[in-house]
């Protein structure tokens, strides 16, 4: 599971630390317990700043295949909060190795502002992360959980492998992942990012939204603030930073809804890449610039200043001017808007096959939706799975033929044109039917399944501007040749506007324009 490239990398990274950490082992028998301290020895072995002995034990923790990560600053145990309770390989190798460095007293990733407000909370939140070892999304709630448990003494987080308890899964009626419980109950289930999880946080706690610490630096005037970081928003961020100007970025993540996307074909002088790929290398650039980021941030409201200027209100109860805002913050998943969907969420209805696909293996599964990222989801799937549906409202398949040419060579997927989806049917608290209507026929039909991954584009997220700024009737927002919206000094880029086809290449554009615009803006002021 280990090899000597891994414990390389483990012992490069460990100069990084300030302190030593120690991994602690529960009490008991497993059949995977040998395995698990095998694991442990390895990763320790790598550095003499982690503290394994496999003699030692704590019974508190949940199980004999768990382990939690003590900081020893100053020779002394603190318990950080976090537990691990399986082996945590494949993508959950990285979440490990954060967490040992941040125990161990490397910088948190997470912004100033939401330090603060995890700092603030009095009450135990006492978190269950499953996982997926093959999700690529678990990681990233998994950490900033883990981060959370490092900053308060009040919070802790378990990251469980779904694979090793399944009874918990069964249970827990959990068939997706990530599924995040709170104090023993749900509390976030399937992709979710850091930002969203502080919003849910602040649903339960409204308290938590109150004014930063007096500790926390104001940010001056900026002259744009990019709100965003997908293709648009980090190509806007770049072109104003080139131009000597004071930049922002404000966003959930960088790389937005790239960062879920599997195989970049068509990114021009890039023959092949990955969405999680794309992301870092985004981020590798904009460090080269001087650009203030506020990563895992949303912004809850944007108004007029009386100098004619605009004042950024964040979710961490932070606010600052700006000269001029570049508006690109992209697109979430679609829903189909049917009885059954909303409710069966995590229950066997899904959006991301990659992650959730797993949980499938062996059973008949549907996909909605004939564009690319529907016929790459069923192709995805049929790997996996017994046997993959395909249901297009329209006549005929919107996806590129390619892809057309490789889901009908496959002999597990089915695919059915004219089919508009009624309805999703559960049994036990489980996904059970679709119902969908032949449009030709105009006839019902039920087909049973297990899952059904939907796959019917994106919605532009433009509900914090609604009203501040024109949209037209899909919620896109309403610019000119130059990016401008109706409102002076508020420029918008990429899939959240009305610029025809949503790709990579014209996003990336689109950003270079609309920083060009602005610094055109501000240059004429």
């Amino acid at each position: 599971m280990i090899d000597k490239s891994l414990i390389d990398a483990i012992t490069s990274y460990s100069e990084n630390m300030r302190h030593n950490v120690a991994f602690v082992l529960g009490a008991g028998e497993h059949q995977k317990r040998a395995e698990l301290i095998d694991f442990l020895e390895k990763v320790a072995s790598a550095t003499d700043k982690i503290v394994f002995d496999p003699a030692q034990s704590d019974d508190s923790l949940p199980s004999p295949i768990s382990f939690s990560v003590q900081s020893l600053e100053h020779g002394d145990a603190r318990n950080t909060g976090i537990i691990f309770s399986g082996i945590p390989g494949g993508h959950e190798f990285t979440s490990l190795i954060l967490a040992i460095l941040q125990a161990g007293g490397h910088t948190l990733k997470l912004d100033e502002g939401i330090q603060s407000i995890i700092k603030r909370i009095g009450q135990p939140l006492n978190f269950q992360t499953y996982v997926s070892l093959s999700c690529h999304n678990c990681p990233e709630v998994v950490q900033a959980l883990n981060q959370f448990a490092l900053l308060n003494d009040h919070i802790s987080n378990e990251m469980i492998d779904g694979g090793l308890f399944q009874e918990q899964v069964e249970a827990n009626n959990i068939q997706g992942v990530p599924a995040v419980f709170l104090n023993g109950k749900p509390f976030a289930n399937g992709k979710i990012d850091t930002a969203k999880l502080i919003e849910k946080l602040q649903d339960q706690y409204p308290d938590l939204l109150s004014a930063p610490s007096e500790d926390s630096p104001a940010l001056e005037q900026q002259d744009v603030t990019v709100i965003g970081a997908g293709p648009a928003g980090v190509a806007a961020a770049i072109y104003t930073a080139r131009k000597g100007l004071k930049v922002t970025m404000v966003a959930d993540r960088i790389g937005g809804q790239v960062k879920d996307t599997q195989d970049i074909e068509n990114l021009i002088s890039v023959p092949l890449t990955t969405g999680s790929h794309l992301s870092s290398d985004f981020e590798k650039h904009l460090a080269e610039y001087d650009i203030t980021i506020k990563q895992h941030v949303t912004v809850k409201e944007i108004s007029e200043t009386e100098d004619e200027n605009y004042r950024i209100h964040l979710n961490t109860g932070e606010a600052f001017t700006t000269r001029s805002i570049i508006l690109a913050t992209g697109a979430k998943w679609r829903k189909l808007g049917v009885p059954g969907e909303e409710e069966n969420i995590g229950q066997g209805v899904a959006y991301c096959p990659h992650c959730d696909g797993p949980f499938f293996k062996g059973k008949d599964v549907s996909v909605i939706g004939g564009g690319n990222s529907g016929i790459e989801a069923a192709l995805d799937l049929a790997g996996i799975v017994k046997h993959v549906t395909v249901f297009e409202f329209a006549d005929s398949l919107k996806a590129d033929q390619v892809l057309i040419n490789k889901a009908k060579s496959k002999a597990n997927i089915d695919i059915i044109t004219n089919a508009a989806t009624q309805e999703i049917k559960a049994t036990d608290g489980k996904v059970s039917a679709i119902v969908y209507q032949d449009r030709v026929t105009g006839e019902t039909k039920t087909l049973d399944l297990s899952a059904v991954f939907v796959q019917i584009g994106l919605v532009p997220n433009t509900e914090f501007i609604k009203g501040f700024v024109d949209v037209n009737r899909f919620g896109e927002i309403e610019i000119d040749e130059r990016c401008r919206t109706d409102r002076k000094g508020i420029f918008a880029c990429g899939d959240v506007t009305t610029v025809p086809f949503k790709q990579i290449n014209i996003a990336m554009g689109e950003g270079s324009k609309a920083a060009l615009s602005a610094f055109e803006y501000l240059v004429m002021q």
